[in-house]
């Protein structure tokens, strides 16, 4: 499966990640607000997204959201994990758009052309995200996600996190929200 497809929709150019987007994104990043109810929390200061940036652009599955109508990058998204075994599963995450995005559809836009990519691929897509990310949350269940009894623990910053895992199998992809679009 390639993980760093280059994928067109109406309003997006999903392309791999490159060394020099770096400064684009980090334009992106440094919101505070974006990062608010994720676990980590202080990706907007520089040197913890320039160690974030490091890790998904050395991951082999990071890609840049373009909005073409801006001609610039309006955030990211990650194809990770990705187990050939079994039919076949990837993770889909590591996401974040720029404010101007939320409530747009772009979100939406982004993960149904993701989802089309991964499922001519694998029969299941699972998301991790923080358990009080209820921002992130509501997203994944609003495109169809369903919370499995499954989750991880970590920790950052001296202090426990909770990954709660998502999934969205291809048959429920079909007959789910994002089916049909674009």
């Amino acid at each position: 499966m390639d993980r760093q497809p280059v994928i067109e929709t109406q309003r997006l150019l999903i392309r791999p990640l490159q060394e020099d987007d770096r400064s684009a994104l980090f334009e992106v990043a440094s919101d505070p607000m974006i990062w608010e109810q994720h676990p980590v929390h202080d990706r907007w200061r520089r040197e913890v997204f320039d160690d974030f940036f490091d890790e998904c652009l050395a991951s082999g599955g990071g890609l840049a959201v373009i909005r073409k109508d801006k001609d610039r990058i309006v955030g990211h998204t990650r194809l990770d994990k990705y187990d050939p075994e079994e039919s076949g599963v990837v993770e889909i995450g590591w996401t974040y758009l720029e404010r101007p995005c939320w409530g747009k559809g772009i979100n939406s836009e982004m993960k149904a052309a993701l989802l089309r990519h991964a499922f001519a691929n694998v029969a299941l897509v699972e998301f991790r995200v923080g358990d009080t990310n209820y921002r992130s949350r509501n997203a994944l269940e609003a495109i169809g996600a369903v919370r499995t009894d499954r989750y991880e623990l970590g920790r950052y910053d001296g202090k426990r996190i909770v990954h709660l895992v998502y999934e969205i199998t291809r048959e429920s992809f079909s007959e789910g929200p994002l089916s049909g679009a674009d």
